[in-house]
């Protein structure tokens, strides 16, 4: 080795047979990792153009669609003591069936004869009404005999002062007529007087002329007295027809008055006929609330009421029930930074507590054990934990939801997004960038739309 000695171990000595020399000696095992590492490159790199379906995550639980179709209490619409249980936690009960009876607590409503006797007074008050009504009904009888009798009253009065009238009218013209013959008498005494002084007449004729013109004066007189009373027989038929016409409205408003108040009474009769009835109507379906019934058919799950002689409160809650026939959907919240990528109709895979699942989040259809759905309803508001929620149904394209899936199971919601390539994903991930809210064809359609 070093050349010291002439003596040489060559052809004697087999250096292949020991270990340690055959581990100096160069192999191609680096040419194979290269090989290797070329071929795992060559694949990632075929690998970064692979579609890739971008996705988030949501957790949830299963919950029924529809209101009705949820897990509700059962109240008491008023209070009460718990007198019987018809069912216990697990029974299955059909819509309209007994629950419980309760017994009243409230002193006005203890009265085994409540509505016999409620029922009694609204007899009685309607009684009441209709003796108000006979009597408004006597009252406008008597209106209407009290107007025909002043009609008839005023008709009489009215013939009087034409009467009256006419007979001022006819003493007028007899004391015209009695002015007139005075008129005459005056001018034949005046001339019979003249007779008598110049000898052609005699004293009996001058006499006999005067005592007429003193009858035509008196006549005269007699006829101013008779249209002086005729006059004043008018007067008196005015004010008789006066009097009629006061007479006649103090009556009138008397009766009115009567009458008003009659109704007055009768209109505060059919109220309280009104409000007992209302109250005897109350006590009925009061009396038909001490049997709690079930709302719909489903299962009693738990009674939070217990026990015989309990006192329950008006409202309070008595037992759960689970409804029997719903339809399932899936409760879940999201961000409200991935809100506007959802839309409703869009896709959901979802694997449920209790179901193993295979998932590649990617690559959906080579997952395993997930179930899908589709959006159905998308809140505009948060809930409490300031997140979105969701409503997401079976997808009837889909494999169905297992049958013994329950509500208030989990579930863990993944939303399918885009298809991209990988690199595109892996370039979205480092950069913190959201997944793309547009797809192709939407941003196709949008270009041309700018163009």
């Amino acid at each position: 080795m070093l050349n010291i000695s002439k003596n040489s171990i060559k052809g004697r000595v087999n250096p292949f047979s020991f270990d340690s020399y055959k581990m100096t000696l160069p192999s191609d095992q680096s040419r194979k990792r290269v090989r290797i590492l070329l071929y795992i490159l060559l694949v990632a790199f075929v690998m970064l153009f692979l579609p890739w379906t971008q996705n988030f995550r949501s957790k949830g639980m299963v919950t029924a669609l529809k209101p009705e179709h949820r897990p509700q209490t059962i109240h008491s619409i008023i209070p009460g003591r718990i007198e019987k249980w018809y069912v216990q936690e697990g029974d299955f009960v059909n819509k309209g069936d007994t629950i419980l009876y309760i017994s009243e607590v409230k002193d006005e409503y203890m009265d085994p004869a409540l509505l016999e006797r409620t029922r009694l007074q609204v007899d009685a008050k309607m009684l009441s009404v209709k003796s108000y009504e006979e009597k408004v009904r006597a009252q406008e009888n008597q209106l209407v005999a009290l107007t025909e009798n002043n009609k008839l009253r005023r008709e009489q009065a009215l013939n009087r002062l034409e009467q009256a009238r006419l007979s001022i009218l006819s003493d007028s013209i007899m004391l015209e007529a009695e002015k007139v013959n005075l008129t005459v008498a005056e001018r034949q005494y005046e001339r019979m007087e003249k007779l008598y002084e110049e000898g052609l007449k005699s004293l009996t004729d001058l006499e006999t002329r005067k005592i007429r013109l003193q009858e035509t004066q008196a006549r005269k007189i007699s006829a101013e007295n008779r249209l002086l009373s005729s006059r004043n027989d008018q007067l008196t038929a005015q004010i008789e027809l006066n009097a009629i016409d006061n007479d006649f409205r103090d009556r009138l408003a008397k009766v009115n008055a009567d009458r008003y108040s009659a109704l007055s009474d009768q209109y505060d009769a059919e109220a309280t006929v009104n409000k007992l009835e209302n109250q005897l109507s109350n006590y009925t379906v009061r009396s038909g609330m001490y049997y709690v019934l079930a709302p719909q058919a489903g299962y009693i799950t738990k009674a939070i009421q217990v026990g015989i002689g309990e006192t329950i409160k008006e409202g309070a809650e008595i037992v759960s029930i689970m409804p029997q026939d719903y339809s399932l959907a899936v409760e879940m919240y999201v961000a409200p930074i991935d809100l506007p990528l959802i839309k409703v109709g869009n896709k959901i895979r979802f694997i449920f507590d209790g179901w193993p699942a295979i998932v590649f989040s990617g690559w959906p259809q080579l997952s395993n054990g997930t179930f899908g759905g589709r959006v159905y309803a998308i809140d505009n508001f948060t809930s409490d934990n300031h997140r979105y929620r969701i409503l997401v149904v079976p997808d009837m394209d889909e494999e169905p939801w297992p049958d013994a899936l329950r509500l208030g199971s989990g579930a863990e919601g993944i939303a399918l997004l885009n298809d991209v390539p990988i690199w595109y994903e892996i370039w979205r991930q480092m950069n913190g960038f959201p997944p793309d809210f547009y797809t192709v064809k939407e941003s196709r359609e949008i270009s041309r739309s700018k163009k």
